[in-house]
Formats: C-alpha cells, structure tokens, sequence
C-alpha cells in the first residue's frame, strides 16, 4: 500500500512539472507587458500641455522603424534587400 500511494504522488507532482504550452503563456505576458507600456505612455502623454508631444515621438518612432524595415517606400509588399 505505501509503494502505490508513493507513486500516486510521483506521478502527480510529475504532471505539475509538465511545460506544455509554456512558450505561449511567454509571450501572451510579453504581448500583455507591451500593452500596458505603451498605454501607459499615452496616458501620461495626454497630461503634458505640450501638445501630445510624447506620444507623437513614439507614433513617429514606431513608422519610422516600420518603414524602415519595408523599404520606407510604402508599397506595402516589398522588403528591403530583396
């Protein structure tokens, strides 16, 4: 009776180490982080008098790296060095 009441537990806590599914969890937190930043950010931006200026620098950071990244053309389909 103990040996099988050992491995009833052994094979519990087993199932608790299982890391299915992990790398999902990863990134929906990162998504979730990010959200709450750049919300964040809007937020207090929204408290300056100077007219949004900080969420006009990350607007215009966040298209500058976009177009960047696509060639900066705005074709919408070509990537830069193909």
């Amino acid at each position: 009776m103990g040996y099988e009441l050992m491995g009833r537990i052994h094979a519990w806590l087993v199932g608790l180490r299982r890391q299915e599914g992990q790398g999902t969890i990863e990134y929906v937190g990162l998504i979730l982080l990010m959200a709450v930043v750049l919300a964040g950010v809007t937020a207090t931006a929204t408290n300056f008098s100077d007219g949004q200026g900080i969420a006009k620098a990350v607007v215009g950071k966040l298209k500058s790296t976009i177009e960047g990244m696509t060639g900066g053309g705005g074709s919408g389909g070509s990537v830069a060095g193909q």
